[in-house]
């Protein structure tokens, strides 16, 4: 079958327009059959379509019509990166003013409003290539729709990016981390901002296109465990962002259960993760801007990021911008121990973002204390517990290999144990892996593993020898590696 150029007069170019929608049912401008107006050709709208998935219709005004293309992504602000664009129906000219909403099972059903709109100017048009400069609010620059099969195009920015120094924000940013330490000293208060310590899994959210990636701490994608996020990349739309926080489940008592989230951390099953968003949703707690816009934000000062992050005003039902405080650290430490939380961080504000760095201008202070640890070795349980794990045997790296910090015993539930066993039985090994060689007592029994699992226990202090005092269970860290863990003093 012939293609034809875009726009390229038929019997009827509305028909499949017509076809496709009613006029008692929809708000859109639906017009009879009959001639076509006549423009100047030079009219172009960006329109964001919050439909079954956001994307970005780009309308060009040729013949009478408004020639249309579906752009997942929206329009592409760096020459290096080329979008999607499918060629849907034309749409009359008065689509270019439309916003509103179109009925739910409606054709497009959904939100629509206009992103951008001005003129532009043809510099080729083909069946095979439309070439165009915009000149509009928010876009300005040349711009080729390339066909590569039927209805599919890709579009490509043939000039610079509009901002200065424009950069595509990088694959990987990984966190910046928090020293253990105390609260700054009263003279260099005013020097520090206080945040709350939420507890549970640090990720680094990538939007790009209204589309979100997800990396956990130890790079790995977890877009697909989250499911209620995505919305935070249709609320953002053509916004690119980096975004640093912590996913937090709440508990019944309204404070972050490190117990819940661990229901969620370890699923990819796509019926299970639906099942488990709905019992046990998260939230997106963002504490900083990594990227904004083609912008670098690193080298901000702390006070700078944030003041850019509120600036995007992100508030959901999934995502949420805690406050900071700037000063008056030992009355945010106060707070936060009266309402059950698990401390604090003190970030120095005139700061800047080191990646992957565990820095001292990061401090947390903890109300609860809380030690990762690698699990080397199990034994079996008794009684009750017969048949599965009775204690796990713990470890901390040090310079002379991995060292024993004692075991534990409580804090685990039944699903805890069972998953504990299933991802620690094909990591058996016959020797023990610490460097030192345990006492009788505590070897007896021991069923070693290699040292790959990283869990986190609460506990009251440390013993005299090393040793972790009165330890319980507190769940798999599977956002951590093992060469991350250190002795908190």
């Amino acid at each position: 079958m012939a293609e034809h150029a875009p726009g390229a007069r038929g019997a009827d170019p509305l028909e499949e327009y017509r076809r496709k929608r009613h006029a008692t049912r929809t708000r859109e401008p639906v017009p009879e059959q009959g001639p076509l107006p006549t423009g100047n050709d030079d009219t172009f709208v960006v329109q964001e379509h919050h439909a079954r998935a956001l994307h970005w219709d780009f309308r060009l005004e040729r013949n009478g019509v408004l020639v249309s293309w579906a752009v997942p992504k929206g329009l592409p602000m760096d020459p290096k990166a080329n979008h999607l664009a499918v060629q849907t129906e034309d749409h009359p000219l008065d689509y270019a003013t439309f916003e509103g909403g179109i009925p739910a099972g409606e054709y497009g059903g959904g939100q629509v409003k206009i992103w951008d709109r001005g003129h532009y100017q043809s510099e080729k048009w083909t069946d095979r290539e439309v070439k165009v400069v915009l000149t509009g609010e928010r876009i300005q620059g040349r711009y080729v729709l390339i066909r590569t099969n039927g209805k599919n195009w890709i579009m490509h920015r043939m000039d610079p990016p509009t901002v200065k120094d424009w950069q595509a924000p990088p694959e990987i940013i990984r966190p910046m981390l928090a020293v253990a330490g105390e609260l700054p000293a009263a003279e260099q208060d005013a020097e520090w901002a206080y945040e709350t310590k939420w507890d549970g899994a640090r990720a680094v959210v990538f939007v790009d296109g209204g589309r979100i990636r997800i990396l956990s701490r130890n790079d790995l994608d977890v877009s697909a465990s989250y499911p209620e996020l995505r919305l935070l990349g249709e609320a953002l739309g053509t916004t690119q962002v980096v975004l640093d926080g912590e996913i937090v489940a709440f508990g019944a008592n309204g404070r972050p259960s490190f117990g819940r989230l661990q229901r969620r951390m370890h699923v990819t099953k796509a019926a299970d993760v639906r099942r488990l968003s709905a019992s046990d949703p998260v939230v997106y707690l963002i504490f900083d801007l990594l990227h904004l816009d083609g912008r670098p934000t690193l080298d901000l000062s702390y006070t700078d990021r944030r003041a850019l992050l509120e600036g995007l005003e992100l508030s959901g039902l999934s995502w949420q911008t805690p406050p900071y405080f700037s000063g008056r650290g030992a009355d945010v430490l106060r707070a936060s121990q009266e309402n059950g939380l698990e401390g604090i961080v003190a970030k120095r504000r005139a700061s800047r973002y080191q990646p992957g760095r565990r820095s001292p201008d990061w401090r947390k202070i903890k109300n609860v204390r809380a030690q990762e640890v690698i699990v080397a070795g199990w034994k079996p349980g008794k009684g009750r517990r017969s048949g599965t794990i009775g204690s796990l045997l713990l470890g901390i790296p040090e310079d002379r290999g991995l060292v024993y910090v004692g075991s534990v015993g409580t804090g685990f539930t039944d699903a805890m144990l069972d998953t504990l066993l299933a991802k620690l039985m094909p990591l058996s090994r016959t020797s023990s892996p610490f460097a030192d060689e345990l006492s009788r007592a505590d070897s007896r029994d021991a069923r070693w593993v290699t040292p790959k699992l990283v869990g986190e226990v609460s506990f009251t202090e440390w013993t005299g020898d090393g040793r972790l005092r009165h330890p319980s269970w507190r769940g798999l860290r599977t956002d951590k590696s093992p060469d991350e863990v250190v002795r908190e003093s």
